[in-house]
């Protein structure tokens, strides 16, 4: 099981404080032969009569010296959640939590937001100093 971010714990408490019942940490995932993590599983009932919302988080700390780096590692991993997802999960929707400070200071680059809107990526903004989350971007 791989380790979990340094941020990790924020994001947790974040969504909690927003009623996201954390269902999975990790996430586990298997397909073709394959075994994936995703940081954590999360559902929120929507209201008595409708269905809940299902999610996966996949957290990125961005803290290593190169933001590319860690960029296209984190564009590959969540390119093969999102596929296995949409094979056995459909219904459960993948974003990537940054970081706010990640965000203003790489996130904004127009590298990003045009790499961002072609892979179709959500994300979830956090501030992991009073974990909360900042901003939701679909």
């Amino acid at each position: 099981m791989p380790a979990k971010d340094v941020f990790h714990d924020a994001v947790k408490n974040a969504l909690i404080k927003e009623n996201w019942v954390i269902t999975d940490d990790p996430l586990y995932l298997e397909f073709g032969g394959v075994d994936l993590y995703v940081d954590l599983g999360a559902e929120r009932i929507v209201g008595a009569e409708k269905d809940g919302k299902k999610i996966a988080v996949e957290i990125k700390s961005f803290i290593r010296r190169s933001l590319i780096s860690e960029f296209h590692s984190a564009l590959g991993q969540f390119i093969n959640y999102r596929t296995v997802l949409r094979r056995i999960e459909p219904e459960r929707v993948l974003y990537l939590a940054v970081s706010e400070d990640t965000y203003e200071a790489f996130f904004t680059l127009v590298f990003t937001q045009v790499a961002v809107a072609d892979n179709q990526i959500k994300l979830i903004i956090y501030n992991p100093g009073n974990e909360v989350i900042v901003e939701w971007k679909n």
